[in-house]
C-alpha cells in the first residue's frame, strides 16, 4: 500500500473515532434533556399542573391561583427565583399582586408587557384595535408569521399563557379613546403604560390618568432612532429631540391645563428619517382611503426594530421597580458641559474665601461638583426642583447659581453642599437651619434627605 493511501486510512479511522465521540456526545447530551424534560414534568404533576402544550384553560390558568397565592406555588416561585433573590420576597410578592394596564401593543407595548409578564406581574389588561402585520414582525415582541392576521391583544394573550399562565390577563381588542375611559382605568390599576403612537388618543388616555390620579408611564417616539444610549426616563417637560413629545406637552397644557408631573421614556437623539411620502395605487384615492380609524396615521415612520423593543424594556424595568419598591435616581436630563461644573466649582472657592476667610474646608473637586449639581439637585435650585427649564435655558441658569454649606458649622463636602440661585445664597447664609426647620419643615426635610443619598454613595 502506498503513503497516500495509508493517509488516507489514517484519516478515515481518525474521522470515523471523532463521529463515534460526536455521537456519543449527542446522545448524551440527548440523555440529560430527557432527564431535564421529565424533571420538569413530574414537578410540574407533583403541583397538580397537567402538560399543558399551549392550552390556555388548564384549571390553574387565569386565576385559578390568586395572585396572593402565586409565589407559594413552587413552579412559580423556581420561574421568579431570579426576581426573588433581586427584590426580596416581599417585594416581588408586591409585584404578583400587582395590576398593570398596557395600551398599545406594538412594538413597545408588546416588549413592556412581555417583560412585565415575565417579572411575576399578577394580573395584565391589554389593550389594542390593530391586528399583527408582517411589516411588525421586524419590532414586536413574540408573534411570528402565524400570528400575521390576528389582533396584537389576542396574539400576546395566546404567547402568554404558554409563558406565565398564572397571570390574569385581560385581552381587549379595543380602541382606547374618551368613550372607553371608564371601562379601561376601572379597577385600581397600580401603573398604566401608554404605549399608543397617535396624538388625540395618548392625550386622552394621559389627562385621564392625571384626572384619576393613576401612575402613568408614556412612551415618547421611538421610530427613526438608532441610538440606544441616548433613551431616557424623565419628566415630559425634560424631553428634548422629540416632535412628539413637544405635541403631547403643548395639547395637554392648553387642553387639560397639564404641565408636565408625567414620567416619560424619550430618546435624545434627533430622528434619523421622515416619514415615508404617501403612495397610493389608484390617482383617485386619498391617505384618509387607507385609515384603519378616522384620524390615525397612514405614513410609515421608518423603524429599527431594536429601538422600540429597547423603549419597551425600560418601561418594564421602570415600572417592576416602581411596583417593588425599589428606589433608584433616573439620570437627570442636565444639558452642562464640564466648563459649567468648573465654573461652580471655581464660585465655590470665591465664595469660601469671601465667608470663611479661606478655602481650606472645600472637599470637593470638579467631577465631585458634578455629581452635586447633577445627579443631587438635577442642575437646578434646591428651592426650584420643579424641572421646567431644560437645554438652552438651563444652561443661562446656571450663570445665576452658586453652591453653599447647607450647615455653616460643617465642612463644604458633598453631603453639605446645595445649589441656590445668588438671591437665595444670601438669604440662606443669614438664616439658621433652625430657622428653615420650624419655618419651611418640607424644605428641611427634602434637603436632609438628599444630603443624605450622598453621604450613603460617598460612603461619609
Amino acid at each position: 500500500m502506498g503513503d497516500r493511501a495509508k493517509e488516507w486510512l489514517l484519516a478515515a479511522g481518525a474521522g470515523a473515532a471523532v463521529g463515534a465521540l460526536s455521537a456519543a456526545a449527542v446522545m448524551n447530551l440527548r440523555s440529560r434533556s430527557k432527564r431535564r424534560e421529565g424533571y420538569v414534568r413530574e414537578l410540574l404533576e407533583s403541583n397538580g399542573v397537567a402538560a399543558r402544550a399551549g392550552n390556555a384553560q388548564s384549571s390553574r390558568h387565569l386565576g385559578a391561583v390568586g395572585t396572593s397565592d402565586l409565589l407559594s406555588d413552587e413552579v412559580v416561585s423556581e420561574q421568579l427565583t431570579r426576581n426573588i433573590q433581586f427584590f426580596g420576597m416581599d417585594s416581588q410578592k408586591k409585584v404578583t399582586e400587582s395590576y398593570v394596564v398596557v395600551i398599545g401593543l406594538g412594538g413597545v407595548g408588546s416588549h413592556a408587557a412581555s417583560m412585565l409578564l415575565r417579572s411575576g406581574v399578577g394580573r395584565l389588561l391589554l389593550v389594542d384595535f390593530d391586528q399583527v402585520s408582517l411589516s411588525s414582525l421586524n419590532r414586536h415582541a413574540v408573534a411570528t408569521r402565524d400570528d400575521v392576521g390576528t389582533p396584537k391583544a389576542l396574539c400576546l394573550k395566546k404567547h402568554f399563557s404558554m409563558i406565565y399562565p398564572e397571570c390574569q390577563i385581560d385581552a381587549r381588542v379595543q380602541l382606547y379613546d374618551p368613550s372607553v375611559e371608564a371601562e379601561i382605568l376601572s379597577g385600581q390599576p397600580d401603573f398604566v403604560l401608554d404605549c399608543i403612537d397617535n396624538i388625540d388618543t395618548k392625550v386622552a388616555l394621559l389627562a385621564a390618568c392625571v384626572r384619576r390620579g393613576l401612575k402613568v408611564l408614556s412612551a415618547m417616539g421611538a421610530g427613526a432612532r438608532a441610538d440606544p444610549t441616548r433613551i431616557r426616563v424623565a419628566d415630559l417637560r425634560e424631553s428634548s429631540n422629540d416632535p412628539l413629545s413637544r405635541s403631547v406637552r403643548y395639547r395637554l397644557k392648553k387642553e387639560h391645563a397639564i404641565e408636565g408631573g408625567i414620567p416619560v421614556v424619550f430618546s435624545l437623539e434627533k430622528p434619523k428619517a421622515k416619514l415615508l411620502p404617501f403612495q397610493a395605487s389608484k390617482e383617485e384615492e386619498t391617505p384618509s382611503d387607507y385609515q384603519i380609524v378616522p384620524g390615525f396615521r397612514v405614513r410609515i415612520i421608518p423603524v429599527l426594530g431594536t429601538i422600540p423593543a429597547i423603549f419597551g424594556q425600560v418601561m418594564a424595568s421602570y415600572v417592576i421597580t416602581q411596583l417593588a419598591g425599589l428606589d433608584f435616581q433616573t439620570e437627570p436630563v442636565v444639558n452642562l458641559d464640564l466648563d459649567h461644573y468648573r465654573i461652580l466649582h471655581q464660585r465655590l472657592i470665591e465664595h469660601e474665601e469671601l465667608m470663611y476667610g479661606t478655602a481650606e474646608q472645600v472637599l470637593v473637586d470638579a467631577e465631585e461638583v458634578m455629581y452635586i449639581v447633577k445627579e443631587l439637585w438635577r442642575g437646578r435650585s434646591a428651592r426650584d426642583q420643579n424641572q421646567k427649564e431644560t437645554g438652552r435655558k438651563m444652561w443661562r441658569s446656571v450663570n445665576e447659581l452658586m453652591l453653599v454649606r447647607w450647615d455653616k458649622s460643617k465642612p463644604a463636602g458633598a453631603s453639605n453642599l446645595i445649589l441656590l440661585k445668588f438671591s437665595e445664597a444670601d438669604a440662606h447664609e443669614s438664616t439658621t437651619l433652625n430657622h428653615i426647620k420650624e419655618e419651611e419643615p418640607e424644605f428641611y426635610s427634602m434637603v436632609s434627605r438628599v444630603l443624605k443619598r450622598a453621604e450613603v454613595e460617598f460612603g461619609l
